[in-house]
């Protein structure tokens, strides 16, 4: 998928599931108008927003990056193979591709659609964080990974961890955590997910017994720096509210 048509799919399922521009928003702990840029292609997520916009949301990165899962029709035979690439190999040309802010890279690698695994090719260009804003994230599933190249430092919960080239790591993702690029090469690898869907999963049980959940608060914030910016959002969101609704309910109209 090219890398504009991510907001637009973003977007796409925000729409279907009948979920406000600032309902996501607020989940995600992103402004309105963040995500109204991400929507519409000006802006590039960090991982831990992309994450937690794909998670709330309830859409796979396959749905993102426009893969077909194998859940359609089936009624169809499927084509002859007629090039090297087919349902076991996949060219390393078509690899889905999402650029996200501040220097990291995804390549959604083959077995898409078959399990819940998310498995991708990442780099981290020197200077690279997980996270823009310099938090610790967290979702669903485990996470391990094999570093190729370069050098990363994982923060996860209190302990800092130095990951080289050869180096192999795997945690609950549950846990906060944080990959930053102190080093001054790419670092790459290959990261696999996997079980990132079963909160979504049981949040759809949920939903299907108790129906959708009341559009809930910003969480409190934890020191200063945090009840300051909330102040200063509340003041920016208070006069844009009318604006990004109108804006909201005009596309989707089209």
């Amino acid at each position: 998928m090219e890398q504009n048509k991510i907001g637009p799919a973003l977007r796409k399922a925000r729409l279907e599931r009948k979920l406000t521009l600032r309902h996501v928003a607020a989940a995600a702990g992103i402004s309105p108008s963040l995500l109204s840029q991400v929507e519409t292609g000006k802006s590039q997520p960090s991982v831990s927003t992309l994450y937690a916009l794909v998670s709330h949301v309830g859409i796979s990165l396959d749905e993102l990056l426009g893969i077909d899962t194998g859940q359609g029709d089936r009624s169809t035979p499927a084509p002859p193979i007629t090039t090297a690439t087919s349902d076991v190999v996949q060219s390393a040309a078509d690899n889905p591709v999402l650029e996200m802010a501040n220097g990291v890279r995804w390549e959604k690698l083959a077995g898409s659609g078959r399990s819940d695994v998310d498995a991708l090719l990442v780099t981290y260009e020197p200077g690279a964080a997980s996270a823009v804003e310099r938090k610790l994230m967290r979702h669903s599933g485990t996470e391990f990974a094999y570093l190729v190249s370069g050098e990363l430092t994982l923060l996860l919960d209190f302990d800092r961890h130095v990951v080289k080239a050869g180096d192999s790591l795997c945690f609950d993702s549950t846990r906060p955590h944080m990959y930053v690029n102190q080093g001054d090469e790419p670092a790459r690898g290959v990261w696999f997910v996997s079980g990132r869907h079963d909160l979504d999963h049981t949040r759809e049980w949920v939903t299907s017994l108790l129906g959708d959940q009341v559009d809930s608060p910003l969480s409190s914030p934890s020191n200063a720096v945090e009840a300051l910016a909330l102040l200063s959002a509340a003041r920016s969101d208070s006069t844009a509210e009318s604006h990004t609704d109108a804006a909201d309910a005009l596309s989707a109209d089209d």
